[in-house]
Protein backbone atom coordinates (compact mmCIF):
# COMPACT_ATOMS: atom_id res chain seq x y z
CA UNK A 1 0.00 0.00 0.00
CA UNK A 2 1.22 3.39 -0.60
CA UNK A 3 2.32 5.63 2.30
CA UNK A 4 1.54 9.49 2.18
CA UNK A 5 4.85 11.65 1.29
CA UNK A 6 5.70 13.34 4.66
CA UNK A 7 3.82 16.94 4.90
CA UNK A 8 7.61 18.73 4.77
CA UNK A 9 7.89 16.99 1.10
CA UNK A 10 4.56 18.47 -0.12
CA UNK A 11 4.72 22.23 1.64
CA UNK A 12 6.10 23.93 -1.91
CA UNK A 13 4.15 21.87 -4.42
CA UNK A 14 1.56 23.60 -6.52
CA UNK A 15 -0.48 20.44 -6.77
CA UNK A 16 0.14 18.90 -3.18
CA UNK A 17 0.41 15.30 -3.53
CA UNK A 18 -1.01 14.75 -7.40
CA UNK A 19 1.51 16.35 -9.57
CA UNK A 20 4.93 15.68 -8.37
CA UNK A 21 4.56 12.52 -7.26
CA UNK A 22 2.18 11.62 -10.10
CA UNK A 23 2.54 7.67 -10.78
CA UNK A 24 4.22 6.60 -14.32
CA UNK A 25 0.74 5.39 -16.11
CA UNK A 26 2.14 1.92 -16.29
CA UNK A 27 2.68 1.57 -12.58
CA UNK A 28 -0.46 3.15 -12.14
CA UNK A 29 -2.58 1.05 -14.39
CA UNK A 30 -0.58 -2.19 -12.03
CA UNK A 31 -1.25 -0.39 -8.87
CA UNK A 32 -5.17 0.02 -9.80
CA UNK A 33 -5.20 -3.72 -11.18
CA UNK A 34 -3.92 -4.84 -7.35
CA UNK A 35 -6.07 -2.82 -5.63
CA UNK A 36 -9.47 -2.77 -7.63
CA UNK A 37 -12.68 -2.73 -5.69
CA UNK A 38 -14.81 -4.68 -7.99
CA UNK A 39 -18.85 -3.80 -9.05
CA UNK A 40 -20.99 -4.87 -6.03
CA UNK A 41 -24.31 -6.05 -7.72
CA UNK A 42 -26.83 -4.23 -6.30
CA UNK A 43 -29.87 -5.00 -4.30
CA UNK A 44 -33.24 -5.34 -6.42
CA UNK A 45 -34.36 -2.22 -7.91
CA UNK A 46 -37.55 -2.29 -6.24
CA UNK A 47 -36.08 -3.54 -3.28
CA UNK A 48 -34.20 -0.11 -2.28
CA UNK A 49 -35.54 3.52 -2.47
CA UNK A 50 -32.63 4.16 -4.78
CA UNK A 51 -29.33 3.42 -5.77
CA UNK A 52 -25.64 5.10 -5.29
CA UNK A 53 -22.62 4.47 -6.80
CA UNK A 54 -19.52 4.64 -5.13
CA UNK A 55 -16.21 5.57 -6.61
CA UNK A 56 -12.99 5.37 -6.03
CA UNK A 57 -10.20 5.11 -8.82
CA UNK A 58 -6.97 6.86 -7.47
CA UNK A 59 -4.54 8.22 -9.98
CA UNK A 60 -1.91 9.17 -7.68
CA UNK A 61 -1.60 8.67 -3.59
CA UNK A 62 -4.02 6.39 -2.63
CA UNK A 63 -5.96 6.47 0.98
CA UNK A 64 -5.86 2.50 2.89
CA UNK A 65 -9.25 3.69 4.58
CA UNK A 66 -11.07 3.43 0.79
CA UNK A 67 -12.15 -0.46 1.56
CA UNK A 68 -13.56 0.86 5.36
CA UNK A 69 -15.34 3.72 3.55
CA UNK A 70 -16.98 1.55 0.64
CA UNK A 71 -18.11 -0.45 3.63
CA UNK A 72 -19.56 2.23 5.74
CA UNK A 73 -21.38 3.32 2.78
CA UNK A 74 -22.87 0.09 2.45
CA UNK A 75 -23.93 -0.48 5.51
CA UNK A 76 -25.34 3.17 5.37
CA UNK A 77 -27.41 1.72 2.55
CA UNK A 78 -28.76 -1.51 3.41
CA UNK A 79 -29.75 0.53 7.14
CA UNK A 80 -31.04 3.51 5.24
CA UNK A 81 -33.33 2.16 1.81
CA UNK A 82 -30.45 2.54 -0.84
CA UNK A 83 -28.51 0.13 -2.60
CA UNK A 84 -24.72 0.57 -3.08
CA UNK A 85 -22.70 -0.19 -6.24
CA UNK A 86 -18.86 0.35 -5.56
CA UNK A 87 -16.03 0.33 -8.55
CA UNK A 88 -12.98 2.14 -9.87
CA UNK A 89 -13.56 1.25 -13.21
CA UNK A 90 -13.90 4.39 -14.61
CA UNK A 91 -15.70 2.70 -18.22
CA UNK A 92 -18.95 3.15 -15.59
CA UNK A 93 -19.43 6.97 -16.48
CA UNK A 94 -21.53 6.48 -19.61
CA UNK A 95 -25.06 8.05 -19.96
CA UNK A 96 -26.64 4.82 -19.80
CA UNK A 97 -24.77 3.75 -16.90
CA UNK A 98 -25.19 6.88 -14.36
CA UNK A 99 -28.77 7.31 -14.92
CA UNK A 100 -29.74 4.18 -12.62
CA UNK A 101 -28.08 6.17 -9.89
CA UNK A 102 -29.13 9.03 -7.72
CA UNK A 103 -25.89 10.09 -6.62
CA UNK A 104 -22.16 9.25 -7.15
CA UNK A 105 -19.72 9.03 -4.44
CA UNK A 106 -15.97 9.98 -5.21
CA UNK A 107 -14.26 8.49 -1.95
CA UNK A 108 -10.93 9.29 -1.31
CA UNK A 109 -10.13 9.73 -5.52
CA UNK A 110 -7.41 11.15 -6.53
CA UNK A 111 -5.42 12.46 -9.95
CA UNK A 112 -7.25 12.37 -13.36
CA UNK A 113 -9.37 9.49 -12.92
CA UNK A 114 -12.08 9.98 -16.28
CA UNK A 115 -11.34 10.44 -19.63
CA UNK A 116 -13.21 13.23 -22.14
CA UNK A 117 -16.16 10.64 -22.57
CA UNK A 118 -16.13 10.07 -19.49
CA UNK A 119 -16.28 13.37 -18.07
CA UNK A 120 -18.83 14.48 -20.53
CA UNK A 121 -21.17 11.77 -19.36
CA UNK A 122 -20.56 12.68 -15.42
CA UNK A 123 -21.35 16.45 -16.45
CA UNK A 124 -24.63 15.64 -18.57
CA UNK A 125 -25.77 12.92 -15.73
CA UNK A 126 -24.87 15.92 -12.76
CA UNK A 127 -26.56 18.90 -14.66
CA UNK A 128 -29.50 16.83 -15.69
CA UNK A 129 -29.99 16.14 -11.99
CA UNK A 130 -28.40 13.92 -10.39
CA UNK A 131 -26.21 13.85 -7.51
CA UNK A 132 -22.47 13.93 -6.78
CA UNK A 133 -20.61 13.56 -3.29
CA UNK A 134 -17.44 14.39 -2.81
CA UNK A 135 -14.73 12.76 0.08
CA UNK A 136 -11.82 14.00 0.83
CA UNK A 137 -9.32 13.46 -1.43
CA UNK A 138 -12.40 14.04 -4.24
CA UNK A 139 -10.76 17.73 -3.67
CA UNK A 140 -7.51 16.55 -5.48
CA UNK A 141 -8.92 14.78 -8.52
CA UNK A 142 -9.24 15.95 -11.81
CA UNK A 143 -7.22 19.21 -11.61
CA UNK A 144 -7.42 20.21 -15.70
CA UNK A 145 -11.07 19.97 -15.57
CA UNK A 146 -12.65 22.85 -15.21
CA UNK A 147 -16.62 21.75 -14.18
CA UNK A 148 -14.73 19.33 -11.91
CA UNK A 149 -13.55 22.32 -9.58
CA UNK A 150 -16.71 23.99 -9.71
CA UNK A 151 -18.73 20.83 -8.67
CA UNK A 152 -15.92 19.52 -5.44
CA UNK A 153 -16.34 23.61 -4.79
CA UNK A 154 -12.37 24.11 -4.15
CA UNK A 155 -9.11 21.91 -4.73
CA UNK A 156 -6.88 20.78 -2.56
CA UNK A 157 -3.54 22.46 -1.71
CA UNK A 158 -1.83 21.15 1.63
CA UNK A 159 -2.28 19.56 4.51
CA UNK A 160 -0.05 19.42 8.07
CA UNK A 161 0.32 16.61 9.68
CA UNK A 162 -2.76 14.73 11.04
CA UNK A 163 -3.25 16.12 14.23
CA UNK A 164 -7.12 17.06 16.19
CA UNK A 165 -9.31 20.13 16.19
CA UNK A 166 -12.07 21.82 16.33
CA UNK A 167 -15.32 21.54 13.68
CA UNK A 168 -17.59 24.28 13.80
CA UNK A 169 -20.75 23.80 12.31
CA UNK A 170 -22.37 26.49 10.63
CA UNK A 171 -25.53 24.78 9.46
CA UNK A 172 -27.46 22.78 12.25
CA UNK A 173 -30.21 22.13 9.84
CA UNK A 174 -28.99 20.47 7.35
CA UNK A 175 -29.44 16.72 7.31
CA UNK A 176 -25.71 16.04 7.22
CA UNK A 177 -25.11 18.91 10.49
CA UNK A 178 -28.67 18.86 12.32
CA UNK A 179 -27.04 15.99 14.79
CA UNK A 180 -24.22 17.84 15.84
CA UNK A 181 -23.84 20.66 18.47
CA UNK A 182 -22.03 23.77 17.44
CA UNK A 183 -18.87 22.26 17.76
CA UNK A 184 -16.89 18.72 16.96
CA UNK A 185 -13.57 17.18 18.15
CA UNK A 186 -11.87 15.07 16.28
CA UNK A 187 -8.71 13.98 14.68
CA UNK A 188 -8.21 13.90 10.49
CA UNK A 189 -5.71 15.36 8.38
CA UNK A 190 -7.24 19.13 7.75
CA UNK A 191 -7.29 20.00 4.15
CA UNK A 192 -5.95 23.72 2.91
CA UNK A 193 -7.57 24.61 -0.30
CA UNK A 194 -6.19 26.63 -2.96
CA UNK A 195 -9.75 29.08 -2.77
CA UNK A 196 -12.50 29.66 -0.67
CA UNK A 197 -15.72 27.92 -1.60
CA UNK A 198 -17.76 30.52 0.59
CA UNK A 199 -18.83 32.60 -2.48
CA UNK A 200 -19.93 29.11 -4.25
CA UNK A 201 -21.25 26.99 -1.92
CA UNK A 202 -23.23 26.96 0.99
CA UNK A 203 -20.96 25.93 4.18
CA UNK A 204 -22.00 23.77 6.65
CA UNK A 205 -18.61 23.29 8.51
CA UNK A 206 -15.69 25.29 8.91
CA UNK A 207 -12.32 24.70 11.00
CA UNK A 208 -11.36 26.45 13.86
CA UNK A 209 -7.67 27.04 12.49
CA UNK A 210 -6.68 28.12 16.51
CA UNK A 211 -7.25 24.40 17.64
CA UNK A 212 -4.30 22.99 15.19
CA UNK A 213 -1.61 24.18 13.94
CA UNK A 214 -1.26 23.94 10.11
CA UNK A 215 -4.33 25.72 8.75
CA UNK A 216 -3.09 28.92 6.59
CA UNK A 217 -7.09 30.00 5.11
CA UNK A 218 -8.23 31.98 7.81
CA UNK A 219 -12.14 31.47 7.31
CA UNK A 220 -11.41 27.95 6.48
CA UNK A 221 -14.79 25.85 5.03
CA UNK A 222 -14.44 22.02 5.54
CA UNK A 223 -18.11 20.85 4.47
CA UNK A 224 -20.08 22.57 2.40
CA UNK A 225 -23.18 21.77 -0.33
CA UNK A 226 -24.35 23.66 -3.63
CA UNK A 227 -26.84 23.22 -6.19
CA UNK A 228 -25.48 22.40 -9.71
CA UNK A 229 -27.59 23.05 -12.28
CA UNK A 230 -30.44 20.77 -11.93
CA UNK A 231 -28.28 18.45 -9.87
CA UNK A 232 -26.58 18.62 -6.22
CA UNK A 233 -23.03 18.73 -5.08
CA UNK A 234 -21.84 17.99 -1.37
CA UNK A 235 -18.44 17.76 -0.05
CA UNK A 236 -16.63 17.22 3.21
CA UNK A 237 -12.62 17.27 3.81
CA UNK A 238 -12.97 14.43 6.41
CA UNK A 239 -12.34 10.89 5.76
CA UNK A 240 -8.82 10.20 6.16
CA UNK A 241 -8.36 7.59 8.14
CA UNK A 242 -9.98 4.19 8.47
CA UNK A 243 -11.11 5.36 11.81
CA UNK A 244 -13.17 7.99 10.51
CA UNK A 245 -15.39 5.22 8.86
CA UNK A 246 -16.43 3.73 12.59
CA UNK A 247 -17.11 7.36 14.11
CA UNK A 248 -20.94 7.17 14.18
CA UNK A 249 -21.32 11.05 13.89
CA UNK A 250 -19.35 10.84 10.50
CA UNK A 251 -21.32 7.88 9.38
CA UNK A 252 -24.38 10.41 9.79
CA UNK A 253 -22.57 12.90 8.41
CA UNK A 254 -22.24 10.92 5.31
CA UNK A 255 -25.36 9.50 5.30
CA UNK A 256 -27.17 13.37 5.59
CA UNK A 257 -24.52 14.30 2.33
CA UNK A 258 -25.87 11.07 0.35
CA UNK A 259 -29.56 11.73 1.08
CA UNK A 260 -29.08 15.07 0.47
CA UNK A 261 -27.67 14.67 -3.58
CA UNK A 262 -29.53 11.70 -3.88
CA UNK A 263 -32.84 14.29 -3.06
CA UNK A 264 -34.13 12.22 -0.63
CA UNK A 265 -33.79 15.09 1.61
CA UNK A 266 -34.28 18.91 1.17
CA UNK A 267 -32.41 21.72 2.46
CA UNK A 268 -30.92 25.36 1.36
CA UNK A 269 -27.52 24.78 -0.38
CA UNK A 270 -27.43 28.15 -2.15
CA UNK A 271 -24.48 30.06 -1.14
CA UNK A 272 -25.13 32.41 1.79
CA UNK A 273 -22.80 35.78 3.08
CA UNK A 274 -24.13 39.03 4.86
CA UNK A 275 -26.09 37.60 6.88
CA UNK A 276 -26.39 39.20 10.49
CA UNK A 277 -27.41 36.51 13.57
CA UNK A 278 -30.89 37.42 15.77
CA UNK A 279 -30.59 34.27 17.30
CA UNK A 280 -28.16 31.34 17.74
CA UNK A 281 -28.37 30.45 21.37
CA UNK A 282 -28.69 33.77 22.61
CA UNK A 283 -32.05 35.84 23.19
CA UNK A 284 -30.95 39.24 23.83
CA UNK A 285 -33.11 41.56 21.96
CA UNK A 286 -36.34 39.52 21.66
CA UNK A 287 -39.51 39.84 23.53
CA UNK A 288 -42.33 37.21 24.55
CA UNK A 289 -45.96 38.91 23.82
CA UNK A 290 -48.80 37.24 24.85
CA UNK A 291 -48.81 33.71 26.88
CA UNK A 292 -46.98 30.84 26.39
CA UNK A 293 -43.18 31.04 25.81
CA UNK A 294 -40.10 29.41 24.00
CA UNK A 295 -37.75 27.12 25.78
CA UNK A 296 -34.47 27.96 24.86
CA UNK A 297 -31.61 24.91 24.68
CA UNK A 298 -28.91 23.71 22.55
CA UNK A 299 -28.97 26.76 20.69
CA UNK A 300 -32.54 25.63 19.52
CA UNK A 301 -35.95 27.93 20.61
CA UNK A 302 -39.04 25.45 20.79
CA UNK A 303 -42.49 26.90 21.51
CA UNK A 304 -44.56 25.60 24.45
CA UNK A 305 -48.58 26.99 25.41
CA UNK A 306 -49.74 30.20 24.23
CA UNK A 307 -50.90 32.06 21.60
CA UNK A 308 -48.17 34.22 22.14
CA UNK A 309 -45.46 35.21 19.92
CA UNK A 310 -41.50 35.89 20.33
CA UNK A 311 -40.63 39.17 18.97
CA UNK A 312 -37.10 40.83 18.23
CA UNK A 313 -37.42 44.26 19.15
CA UNK A 314 -33.98 45.21 18.99
CA UNK A 315 -34.49 46.99 15.87
CA UNK A 316 -36.74 47.56 12.71
CA UNK A 317 -35.97 45.89 9.27
CA UNK A 318 -37.76 47.31 6.07
CA UNK A 319 -36.05 45.76 2.89
CA UNK A 320 -34.44 42.43 3.98
CA UNK A 321 -33.89 38.29 3.42
CA UNK A 322 -34.63 36.85 6.86
CA UNK A 323 -33.62 32.83 7.11
CA UNK A 324 -34.03 30.62 9.79
CA UNK A 325 -34.42 26.79 10.44
CA UNK A 326 -37.90 25.30 11.60
CA UNK A 327 -39.06 21.87 12.60
CA UNK A 328 -42.29 20.16 13.12
CA UNK A 329 -43.15 17.81 15.68
CA UNK A 330 -46.15 15.76 14.29
CA UNK A 331 -49.21 18.52 13.42
CA UNK A 332 -48.25 21.29 15.19
CA UNK A 333 -49.07 24.93 14.14
CA UNK A 334 -46.50 28.30 14.27
CA UNK A 335 -45.30 30.98 11.92
CA UNK A 336 -42.74 33.28 10.93
CA UNK A 337 -45.18 37.01 11.85
CA UNK A 338 -43.34 40.31 9.55
CA UNK A 339 -44.28 43.55 8.76
CA UNK A 340 -45.67 44.61 12.23
CA UNK A 341 -45.35 47.56 14.22
CA UNK A 342 -43.88 47.50 17.78
CA UNK A 343 -46.42 45.51 20.27
CA UNK A 344 -47.18 43.44 23.15
CA UNK A 345 -50.33 42.06 21.75
CA UNK A 346 -49.66 39.11 19.14
CA UNK A 347 -53.55 40.02 18.00
CA UNK A 348 -52.12 43.20 17.11
CA UNK A 349 -49.68 41.70 15.19
CA UNK A 350 -51.12 39.33 13.37
CA UNK A 351 -54.01 41.88 12.67
CA UNK A 352 -51.40 44.56 11.13
CA UNK A 353 -49.10 42.20 9.44
CA UNK A 354 -48.67 39.03 7.84
CA UNK A 355 -48.11 35.19 8.65
CA UNK A 356 -45.73 33.07 6.62
CA UNK A 357 -47.44 29.68 7.91
CA UNK A 358 -46.49 26.70 9.17
CA UNK A 359 -48.66 23.88 9.93
CA UNK A 360 -48.73 20.04 8.47
CA UNK A 361 -52.40 20.25 7.67
CA UNK A 362 -55.04 22.74 7.36
CA UNK A 363 -56.71 24.13 4.34
CA UNK A 364 -54.67 25.44 1.38
CA UNK A 365 -53.80 29.21 3.17
CA UNK A 366 -53.68 28.13 6.25
CA UNK A 367 -50.55 25.57 6.05
CA UNK A 368 -46.77 25.47 5.09
CA UNK A 369 -45.78 28.35 2.77
CA UNK A 370 -49.13 30.22 3.27
CA UNK A 371 -49.37 33.73 3.75
CA UNK A 372 -51.72 32.98 6.54
CA UNK A 373 -55.51 33.38 5.52
CA UNK A 374 -54.31 35.66 2.43
CA UNK A 375 -52.65 33.34 0.02
CA UNK A 376 -51.87 29.65 -0.50
CA UNK A 377 -48.20 28.57 -1.79
CA UNK A 378 -47.53 26.56 -5.21
CA UNK A 379 -48.83 23.39 -3.22
CA UNK A 380 -46.31 21.16 -6.00
CA UNK A 381 -43.68 23.25 -5.50
CA UNK A 382 -43.89 22.99 -1.97
CA UNK A 383 -44.99 19.35 -1.45
CA UNK A 384 -41.14 18.96 -3.63
CA UNK A 385 -39.59 21.14 -1.60
CA UNK A 386 -40.64 20.18 1.96
CA UNK A 387 -39.29 18.18 4.64
CA UNK A 388 -41.61 16.23 6.53
CA UNK A 389 -42.22 16.28 10.53
CA UNK A 390 -39.55 15.38 12.52
CA UNK A 391 -36.63 16.80 10.35
CA UNK A 392 -35.54 20.29 9.81
CA UNK A 393 -36.88 22.46 7.37
CA UNK A 394 -34.88 26.28 6.39
CA UNK A 395 -37.56 29.18 5.31
CA UNK A 396 -35.87 32.65 3.43
CA UNK A 397 -38.51 35.35 3.85
CA UNK A 398 -37.67 37.69 1.34
CA UNK A 399 -39.60 41.34 2.06
CA UNK A 400 -38.82 44.01 -0.35
CA UNK A 401 -41.44 47.08 -0.23
CA UNK A 402 -44.83 45.40 -0.27
CA UNK A 403 -43.65 42.17 -1.84
CA UNK A 404 -43.02 39.17 0.38
CA UNK A 405 -41.62 36.05 -1.53
CA UNK A 406 -41.01 32.51 0.78
CA UNK A 407 -38.31 30.12 -0.28
CA UNK A 408 -38.39 26.70 1.12
CA UNK A 409 -35.19 24.90 1.43
CA UNK A 410 -34.33 27.30 -1.31
CA UNK A 411 -37.40 26.55 -3.80
CA UNK A 412 -39.81 29.75 -4.28
CA UNK A 413 -43.00 28.53 -3.13
CA UNK A 414 -45.31 31.76 -2.57
CA UNK A 415 -45.27 35.30 -4.03
CA UNK A 416 -47.26 37.87 -2.93
CA UNK A 417 -47.75 41.53 -3.06
CA UNK A 418 -49.57 43.69 -0.32
CA UNK A 419 -52.85 44.91 -1.48
CA UNK A 420 -54.61 45.77 1.95
CA UNK A 421 -54.38 49.14 3.65
CA UNK A 422 -54.41 48.32 6.86
CA UNK A 423 -50.96 46.69 6.78
CA UNK A 424 -47.63 47.24 6.00
CA UNK A 425 -44.93 45.18 5.30
CA UNK A 426 -42.44 48.15 5.53
CA UNK A 427 -43.34 48.56 9.19
CA UNK A 428 -40.45 46.36 10.35
CA UNK A 429 -40.66 44.02 13.13
CA UNK A 430 -40.41 40.09 13.01
CA UNK A 431 -41.47 37.25 15.33
CA UNK A 432 -42.49 34.00 15.64
CA UNK A 433 -45.02 32.38 16.76
CA UNK A 434 -46.31 29.83 19.89
CA UNK A 435 -49.36 28.64 19.00
CA UNK A 436 -50.53 26.56 21.85
CA UNK A 437 -50.75 24.00 23.68
CA UNK A 438 -49.30 20.71 22.36
CA UNK A 439 -48.12 22.82 19.28
CA UNK A 440 -44.26 22.00 19.50
CA UNK A 441 -41.77 23.68 16.86
CA UNK A 442 -38.56 24.09 17.07
CA UNK A 443 -36.34 26.96 15.71
CA UNK A 444 -32.52 27.58 15.10
CA UNK A 445 -30.22 30.22 13.34
CA UNK A 446 -32.24 32.83 12.96
CA UNK A 447 -30.21 35.47 10.87
CA UNK A 448 -30.80 38.50 8.57
CA UNK A 449 -29.30 40.54 6.08
CA UNK A 450 -30.76 44.15 5.25
CA UNK A 451 -30.99 44.68 1.43
CA UNK A 452 -31.27 48.47 1.18
CA UNK A 453 -33.55 50.76 -1.21
CA UNK A 454 -36.64 51.30 1.09
CA UNK A 455 -35.92 54.92 2.89
CA UNK A 456 -38.64 56.12 4.88
CA UNK A 457 -40.36 59.71 3.56
CA UNK A 458 -37.94 62.75 4.97
CA UNK A 459 -39.50 65.26 7.03
CA UNK A 460 -41.93 68.12 5.21
CA UNK A 461 -45.49 69.04 5.00
CA UNK A 462 -48.50 66.51 4.94
CA UNK A 463 -50.77 68.43 2.81
CA UNK A 464 -55.13 67.90 1.99
CA UNK A 465 -56.07 66.81 -1.19
CA UNK A 466 -58.93 68.55 -1.03
CA UNK A 467 -57.92 72.32 0.26
CA UNK A 468 -54.16 72.18 -0.16
CA UNK A 469 -53.74 73.31 3.29
CA UNK A 470 -51.40 71.54 5.33
CA UNK A 471 -52.05 69.29 8.64
CA UNK A 472 -51.03 71.18 11.40
CA UNK A 473 -50.55 71.52 15.50
CA UNK A 474 -53.56 74.20 16.48
CA UNK A 475 -51.82 77.36 17.76
CA UNK A 476 -48.31 75.71 17.32
CA UNK A 477 -48.81 74.21 20.86
CA UNK A 478 -46.39 71.77 21.96
CA UNK A 479 -48.82 70.28 24.65
CA UNK A 480 -50.28 67.15 24.99
CA UNK A 481 -53.35 66.82 23.63
CA UNK A 482 -53.32 70.15 21.10
CA UNK A 483 -55.57 68.78 17.83
CA UNK A 484 -54.19 69.01 14.91
CA UNK A 485 -55.96 70.48 11.94
CA UNK A 486 -55.39 72.30 8.53
CA UNK A 487 -53.78 75.48 7.66
CA UNK A 488 -52.38 77.69 5.01
CA UNK A 489 -49.14 76.12 4.67
CA UNK A 490 -46.29 78.46 5.66
CA UNK A 491 -43.07 75.72 6.43
CA UNK A 492 -43.51 76.49 10.17
CA UNK A 493 -42.37 73.55 12.57
CA UNK A 494 -45.93 72.83 13.77
CA UNK A 495 -46.37 71.74 9.78
CA UNK A 496 -43.45 69.96 9.49
CA UNK A 497 -43.82 65.79 10.30
CA UNK A 498 -41.31 62.88 10.20
CA UNK A 499 -42.03 59.71 9.08
CA UNK A 500 -39.95 57.50 11.15
CA UNK A 501 -38.81 53.58 10.73
CA UNK A 502 -41.83 52.70 13.87
CA UNK A 503 -43.87 54.29 11.16
CA UNK A 504 -44.99 57.21 13.65
CA UNK A 505 -45.74 60.86 12.18
CA UNK A 506 -43.47 62.81 14.63
CA UNK A 507 -43.43 66.84 15.32
CA UNK A 508 -41.07 68.90 17.09
CA UNK A 509 -38.93 65.92 17.04
CA UNK A 510 -40.59 64.01 19.96
CA UNK A 511 -44.44 64.46 19.84
CA UNK A 512 -46.46 61.85 17.26
CA UNK A 513 -49.72 62.34 15.73
CA UNK A 514 -51.64 60.34 17.73
CA UNK A 515 -56.08 58.96 17.93
CA UNK A 516 -57.27 60.54 20.96
CA UNK A 517 -57.83 57.76 23.88
CA UNK A 518 -56.57 55.09 21.31
CA UNK A 519 -60.44 55.46 20.42
CA UNK A 520 -61.60 53.84 17.11
CA UNK A 521 -64.40 55.25 16.46
CA UNK A 522 -65.76 57.62 13.65
CA UNK A 523 -64.66 60.85 14.45
CA UNK A 524 -62.34 60.41 16.69
CA UNK A 525 -60.14 63.38 17.21
CA UNK A 526 -56.22 63.72 16.30
CA UNK A 527 -53.91 64.83 17.65
CA UNK A 528 -50.41 65.22 19.35
CA UNK A 529 -48.83 63.61 22.54
CA UNK A 530 -45.78 62.46 23.89
CA UNK A 531 -44.09 59.40 21.36
CA UNK A 532 -44.83 56.20 23.63
CA UNK A 533 -44.93 53.45 20.77
CA UNK A 534 -48.31 52.23 21.32
CA UNK A 535 -50.86 51.51 18.16
CA UNK A 536 -53.10 54.82 18.25
CA UNK A 537 -49.42 56.52 17.33
CA UNK A 538 -49.00 54.65 14.19
CA UNK A 539 -49.78 55.39 10.60
CA UNK A 540 -49.12 54.22 7.46
CA UNK A 541 -48.56 55.92 4.60
CA UNK A 542 -50.39 54.40 1.52
CA UNK A 543 -49.37 54.63 -2.39
CA UNK A 544 -53.16 56.32 -2.82
CA UNK A 545 -52.83 59.19 -0.75
CA UNK A 546 -54.82 57.64 2.26
CA UNK A 547 -52.69 57.95 5.87
CA UNK A 548 -54.16 54.66 7.59
CA UNK A 549 -54.25 55.05 11.22
CA UNK A 550 -52.97 51.50 11.99
CA UNK A 551 -54.47 50.70 15.42
CA UNK A 552 -58.00 51.90 14.36
CA UNK A 553 -57.80 50.52 10.99
CA UNK A 554 -59.07 53.55 9.54
CA UNK A 555 -57.90 56.85 7.51
CA UNK A 556 -56.85 60.13 8.72
CA UNK A 557 -59.68 62.45 7.41
CA UNK A 558 -61.23 65.63 7.76
CA UNK A 559 -64.20 66.42 9.76
CA UNK A 560 -67.59 66.99 7.58
CA UNK A 561 -64.94 66.75 4.24
CA UNK A 562 -63.88 70.18 5.58
CA UNK A 563 -61.68 72.35 3.54
CA UNK A 564 -61.35 75.78 5.67
CA UNK A 565 -58.66 76.91 7.88
CA UNK A 566 -58.85 75.22 11.62
CA UNK A 567 -60.89 72.28 9.83
CA UNK A 568 -60.18 69.73 12.65
CA UNK A 569 -58.25 65.74 11.92
CA UNK A 570 -59.78 62.90 12.98
CA UNK A 571 -60.23 59.34 11.67
CA UNK A 572 -62.90 58.01 9.51
CA UNK A 573 -63.73 54.54 7.85
CA UNK A 574 -61.56 54.78 4.77
CA UNK A 575 -63.96 55.90 2.18
CA UNK A 576 -61.96 56.86 -1.04
CA UNK A 577 -62.95 60.56 -1.07
CA UNK A 578 -60.35 63.48 -1.48
CA UNK A 579 -61.15 64.52 2.26
CA UNK A 580 -58.91 61.07 3.40
CA UNK A 581 -56.38 62.21 0.27
CA UNK A 582 -52.44 63.62 1.29
CA UNK A 583 -49.42 64.38 -0.30
CA UNK A 584 -45.95 64.77 0.91
CA UNK A 585 -44.30 67.87 0.26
Amino acid sequence: MLRHPTPAARAGSDRGRSIPRRLSLAVASLIAAATVIPAIAATPADAAAFKVLVFSKTAAFRHDSISAGVQAIRDLGSANDFSVDATEDASAFTSGNLAQYKAVVFLSTTGDVLNDTQQSAFQSYVDGGGGYVGVHSAADTEYNWSYYGQLVGAWFNNHPAIQQATVRTEDRANAATAHLGANWTRTDEWYNYRTNPRSTAHVLQNLNEGSYSGGTMGDHPITWCHPQSSGRSFYTGMGHSIASYSDGAFRTLLLGGIRYAAKAVNADCRPETGYTTLYNGSTTGWSQAGPGSFTNSDATLTSQGGLGMLWYNAKEYHSYSLKLDWRLTGDSNSGIIVGFPATSDPDAAMNTGYEVQIDATDTSDKTTGAIYGFQSADLTARDAALNPPGQWNTYEVLVEGERLQVYLNGVKINDFTNADSARSLQQGYIGIQNHGSGDEVAYRNIRIKELGGTTPPPTGAIRGAASGRCLDVSGASQANGALAQIWDCNGGANQQWTSTSSTELRVYGGKCLDVSGAGTADGTAVLIWDCNGQNNQKWRLNSDGTITAIGANKCLDLASGGTANGTKAQIRTCNGQNSQKWTRT
